[in-house]
């Protein structure tokens, strides 16, 4: 079964909510989120396969996330709430559609149930190709990884799945399916079938993941979907805008 962190409210009065991340994250990255939003519910946070703790596996289609994330909800007790954010997104949609007796209200976070052309392999690349033999700490490791990777934010959130309490440090990440899958995580399994509960397509103002051209398709399969923008933020929504991304499920979840 998927590892997952357990925030517990007091008295839960709401359904569980179950988190799943995007691609090289981890449950912990949603560590202050889940805390704010199980005041009053029991909030999952997983770590999806070949990320964080999560059990190592071969593949990383998204029919195989959705069987997992079903497998944490049947252990708890359906139905549940689902926010998935980007790959975790396109898992919990790929659930939402085959599943959908295990989910009360679906949030979507960033991402289309649309194959795109974009490739995340590169950075796959670059973080599998650091020696990690000379890394001590965090500074250094960001400092190497830098020459591959500009973006200073980016790296920052790499470097959270790098276990420095290994001698050498190690990735939670298992770098080399993730690049071999990555046609699959890009793209979308075109699953045909239809997910008639509450469904809010939570975006970035400034991210292009969701079009307005997915819109008749996410109609087609969520037809109770709802969309909202979080202004000046972009595909990293939550990390940018973590109380008004709060705010927003709160509100969804608990119409």
């Amino acid at each position: 079964m998927l590892a997952h962190l357990v925030h517990a409210a007091p008295n839960p009065h709401l359904p569980t909510l179950v988190i799943a991340h995007g691609l090289y994250g981890s449950g912990r990255n949603w560590g202050v989120i889940a805390r704010r939003l199980a005041d009053r519910r029991t909030v999952l946070a997983v770590d999806m396969r070949n990320h964080g703790d999560s059990p190592r596996f071969p593949t990383q289609s998204y029919q195989d996330m959705a069987a997992d994330l079903a497998e944490v909800i049947e252990s708890i007790g359906a139905p549940v709430d689902l926010l998935g954010h980007s790959m975790g997104g396109k898992a919990a949609m790929q659930l939402a559609l085959t599943r959908p007796d295990l989910i009360r209200r679906l949030v979507v976070a960033d991402i289309a149930p649309v194959a795109y052309s974009h490739d995340q392999t590169r950075n796959a690349r670059a973080m599998a190709d650091l020696d990690l033999t000379r890394i001590a700490t965090r500074a250094e490791a960001d400092a190497a990884l830098a020459e591959r990777i500009d973006d200073p934010a980016l790296r920052a959130f790499f470097l959270q799945s790098l276990d420095l309490r290994q001698h050498p440090p190690s990735w939670k990440l298992n770098l080399a399916v993730l690049e071999a899958e990555m046609p699959k995580i890009v793209g979308w399994p075109d699953t045909q079938g239809v997910f008639d509960h509450p469904t809010l397509f939570l975006t970035g103002s400034e991210s292009h993941y969701v079009r307005p051209e997915h819109r008749d398709t996410i109609r087609a399969l969520f037809p109770k979907a709802r969309f909202a923008k979080l202004p000046m933020a972009g595909h990293w929504l939550h990390a940018e805008k973590p109380r008004e991304f709060e705010e927003a499920v709160r509100v969804f979840l608990e119409a």
